[in-house]
């Protein structure tokens, strides 16, 4: 009996991933548990394995397609299946037809997300929706090259436009997906722009490499965008002096490492220093939906953090209950699982407020965009010795620029002036989080 390859649940904001690579090709033997193929989301790439031991004995789904949690994506053969499906695939196989659209096997969607990310759902399409959408022309082979996936093209047809308004989808070979429509149906004065021509991609230089967006780029960029057109997003500065931090961390580095398994670093000190601020002052902390403001008792904690495939956030959930070596265990656990590609999707979700650290990199200073629907975002920076006057005299003082971005529609500036000294005042002496005052 054939074991069924399902698409696994993908998280509670992602609801569709794209086929991106066949690791085994049918008829190959494969073992319980190895990777079979690779889903990309709009977050990160996720890797489904084998539920059994035998012979992968048809795919369901090709490369490039959109798939929905609980969609089948081939069979696996056990026992005489298995047998079978090895004899066929070693057999001279008869000229396979055409390509056409990819075929979606689709499951019912999850419920509704904590943090909607725009244009990630499929509806599945009856036939082959994608030969059908207004402005294929029939599927001539130029309309084929960006011809909808069946999702899209449904909503294509609903929305009354066509493939030429949306332009170059964001899927494999630039194939509209359904994110590409509800994209192009979100922009503003959509109508008037829907009647102009898409630009021609333009003749490459010597020298020059024209390379697809990955999916995670294209989300990104769409996202960060989608912040600056939304929120009335503005930055405050200051510095603090990190010496009083660096002092405490070389005094007891040793220590902590010994006791706790993990090294002591400065990104536990901001994160308990943003918690005590978040709790003076909640606005920064909340969320706004439609005409009413979310406040939140809890702080989830976003830590971005860099990985082969670009910026992402993974959060430390109820932070405030969280003591300096927990904190510090897990911002380590998922810097290791970014690098690898073993970050789960669930983990990325639901964050209140994020911090991110541009000195690592040796940014001394930057505005940091928000991470919609988030109300502050903090940006730390490179620790630089400077000349500073203290108690009357000047002295050479480790400093960082910190910045705060936040969304004026809900911040007000003087709370987020407060809230940044707050978290200076909290750095420059670390006693203050010990004894929370």
């Amino acid at each position: 009996m054939a074991t069924e390859i399902l698409v696994p649940t993908l998280g509670e904001s992602v609801s569709s991933a794209t086929v991106a690579r066949w690791l085994k090709k049918a008829g190959e033997a494969v073992k319980a548990d190895e990777p079979l193929v690779e889903l990309e989301t709009d977050k990160v790439t996720v890797e489904v394995n084998a539920p059994s031991a035998g012979v992968l004995e048809g795919i369901a789904v090709q490369e490039g397609a959109e798939v929905e949690p609980g969609a089948v994506l081939g069979h696996i053969a056990a026992g005489a299946g298995a047998a079978a499906a090895q004899a066929a695939a070693s057999s001279p196989a008869p000229a396979a037809p055409a390509p056409g659209p990819a075929p979606i096997v689709a499951a019912p969607a999850p419920g509704n997300a904590a943090v909607p990310s725009p244009g990630n759902t499929t509806v599945p399409s009856p036939g082959n929706a994608a030969a059908k959408a207004p402005g294929t022309g029939g599927g001539s082979q130029a309309d084929s090259t960006h011809a909808p996936l069946p999702a899209a093209a449904k909503l294509m047809a609903e929305a009354n436009v066509t493939a030429a308004q949306v332009g170059p989808g964001s899927a494999k070979d630039g194939r509209i997906a359904k994110g590409d429509v509800l994209d192009f149906l979100s922009r503003p004065a959509a109508a008037p722009a829907a009647a102009a021509t898409p630009k021609a991609a333009r003749g490459l230089e010597a020298g020059e490499e024209r390379v697809k967006m990955t999916r995670l780029r294209v989300t990104i960029a769409r996202r960060l965008k989608e912040a600056q057109n939304t929120a009335a997003m503005l930055t405050t500065f200051n510095e603090v002096d990190m010496g009083a931090v660096m002092g405490l961390r070389a005094e007891y580095k040793d220590h902590f490492e010994k006791k706790h398994g993990v090294k002591l670093g400065f990104m536990s000190f901001f994160v308990k220093a943003c918690v005590a601020a978040l709790q003076e002052f909640p606005a920064v902390n909340a969320e706004i939906e439609g005409d009413e403001l979310i406040y939140k008792q809890f702080v989830h904690m976003g830590i971005a953090v860099g990985g082969p495939n670009g910026l992402v956030v993974p959060v430390l959930k109820n932070a405030q209950e969280l003591g300096f070596a927990e904190i510090e265990k897990r911002i380590a656990d998922f810097g290791k699982r970014v690098r690898d590609g073993q970050l789960k999707l669930e983990e990325m979700a639901g964050g209140s407020f994020t911090i991110t650290n541009g000195g690592i990199y040796g940014s001394l200073m930057s505005t940091p965009i928000l991470n919609p629907p988030q109300s502050g975002i903090l940006g730390m920076h490179k620790i630089q010795d400077r000349p500073m006057v203290v108690a009357g005299k000047v002295e050479v003082r480790p400093m960082m620029y910190l910045a705060l971005s936040y969304d004026h529609r809900i911040v007000d500036g003087k709370e987020a002036v407060s809230f940044l000294v707050r978290v200076k005042e909290a750095i420059e002496d670390p006693r203050r989080l010990l004894l929370a005052v």
